[in-house]
């Protein structure tokens, strides 16, 4: 299952190549409408999800970055485990490694996240995140629906 990497990869590259974008052309904490509820918004994480522990003295980007490294050596080993008929599963671990490395590589090169997808409705806005955060989610998702399948094929 190894040759589901290239999603993995495919992830990081998009994620990277958004971020220098989103960098290069937004102002920090500025919005820039584009469409009803969603405004792309330069912002910065120190933290994890929801910028949990954002403001924990600095400590948090190693054990944040360490965490990343661990579950995604746990991940590929799983990833590499499966079989051929297991693709929804490749495809859910795939997505959520190349999450973890895309922002791995912020917080290890810089000390914080690149976040910049701004979803809202009226005053209220969801927490800004990144095509990482956004492959994570979705591979979670299909992580807990083919373990849904798999637990009713059983």
């Amino acid at each position: 299952m190894a040759r589901w990497l290239w999603l993995s990869v495919l992830v990081v590259v998009l994620d990277q190549a958004t971020k220098w974008l989103a960098a290069a052309m937004l102002d920090p904490y500025r919005p820039l409408p584009l469409v009803p509820l969603l405004n792309l918004t330069l912002m910065y994480n120190e933290g994890a999800a929801f910028s949990f522990l954002a403001s924990a003295g600095g400590w948090q980007r190693w054990f944040f970055a360490c965490f990343a490294i661990l579950m995604s050596v746990v991940l590929v080993i799983w990833l590499l485990r499966l079989g051929p008929r297991e693709r929804l599963m490749a495809a859910a671990l795939s997505l959520i490694v190349g999450g973890a490395v895309g922002n791995l590589i912020d917080r290890v090169l810089t000390g914080r996240v690149v976040d910049f997808i701004d979803l809202y409705v009226g005053d209220w806005h969801w927490p800004a995140f990144n095509v990482a955060d956004s492959a994570i989610t979705l591979g979670v998702i299909l992580l807990l629906l083919g373990n849904l399948r798999a637990g009713k094929a059983r």
